[in-house]
């Protein structure tokens, strides 16, 4: 899979690769990604295009191949806020296969609503520049600084350098290791008889056995998460859901935007995925430019549970008043 605005010379980002290259070369108006941590929000900034990673219990997740139940979502990918946003309110809703989708308050929202021209005005936006702006190279550093400008032209308050207070904690995929080998195998159980695999260890069988054609990335993650119990009630496993929830939530995302009075944080391309993917938080990102080489440079807005419509908001609000996303030249 190649991005259209560099083939073989820009990421294209990943795992929603396919969906978000197809969208940017105008091949589909819209598709669907699924995203455990930053798979919407990589090939939607990569290809320049917009993403919409919700809050996990917005959308359903029956028929995905599950990893982590409390991180993965089913989101949007398109080329305008307003084209994401019509997608979101088809595919939210509360499904019964999915307990999680009662959680949402709110299930049936038409997020178009939500759409205003002058939605940033009053705002108030966290810049979460260390770690995350360190990580860009000089020229994306200073299209995203030309971002920042029309963000506060167009009547948002900036509050720069803010911190996660949680941010240089030691992380670790403790509980994702769990929960993968626990849905995996759930999963593996449905699928029809004559298909062999029903198992994650199974799966890691057939894999060494066909190591020249699915082992050219390795299998670490799944033998990891092999050799867990796999129990949900096992107190690892317990302790470590508490200590993602604590650190992503109460002393993470919550915690910053609380301290500062935030409506959103705001992140390069899709640097920072990580803890708003922990927390089960919605995050959206969109054009914000390119370089002078044409590789696209992206946005991303993140907020609270449930805050899809505030950011979708602030969302349209920027591509209304910059209008950056330009169509890739193809041959």
């Amino acid at each position: 899979m190649l991005n259209p605005y560099g083939p073989g010379e820009f990421d294209v980002g990943g795992s929603s690769s396919g969906s978000g290259a197809a969208v940017a070369a105008n091949l589909v108006t819209a598709a669907i990604g699924t995203e455990t941590s930053g798979s919407i929000l990589s090939p939607a900034t990569s290809n320049s295009v917009v993403g919409i990673k919700p809050t996990v219990g917005v959308v359903s997740r029956t028929g995905i191949i599950p990893i982590s139940h409390t991180q993965d979502t089913a989101g949007p990918i398109a080329r305008t806020v307003k084209d994401a946003a019509i997608v979101l309110s088809a595919i939210a809703g509360v499904d019964e296969e999915d307990p999680i989708t009662k959680t949402n308050l709110h299930p049936t929202v038409d997020y178009l609503s939500f759409l205003e021209k002058k939605g940033l005005e009053g705002v108030t936006i966290g810049i979460a520049r260390d770690p995350y702006f360190t990580k860009l190279n000089d020229e994306e550093q200073e299209t995203l600084e030309r971002s920042l400008s029309i963000l506060k032209e167009n009547g948002a308050k900036l509050v720069d350098y803010v911190k996660i207070p949680s941010q240089d904690e030691n992380w670790d995929i403790n509980t994702l290791i769990y929960e993968f080998k626990n849905s995996l195998n759930a999963y593996l159980q449905t699928t029809e008889q004559h298909i062999p695999i029903k198992s994650l260890k199974d799966l890691i069988a057939f894999n060494e056995k066909h190591k020249d054609l699915m082992l050219q990335y390795g299998q670490t993650l799944l033998t990891r998460s092999e050799e867990t119990s796999g129990r949900l009630t096992d107190s690892a496993y317990l302790k470590s859901l508490e200590k993602d929830f604590y650190l992503a939530k109460d002393k993470g995302i919550d915690a910053v935007m609380g301290e500062n009075k935030l409506d959103a944080l705001l992140f390069p391309n899709n640097i920072g995925a990580g803890i708003p993917a922990k927390a089960g938080y919605p995050s959206i990102t969109v054009p914000g430019g390119y370089t002078s080489r044409g590789k696209p440079v992206g946005i991303t807005f993140t907020g609270k549970a449930f805050d899809e419509g505030k950011l979708l908001k602030m969302a349209y609000s920027f591509e209304q008043a910059t209008q950056f996303r330009k169509p890739p030249k193809l041959n």
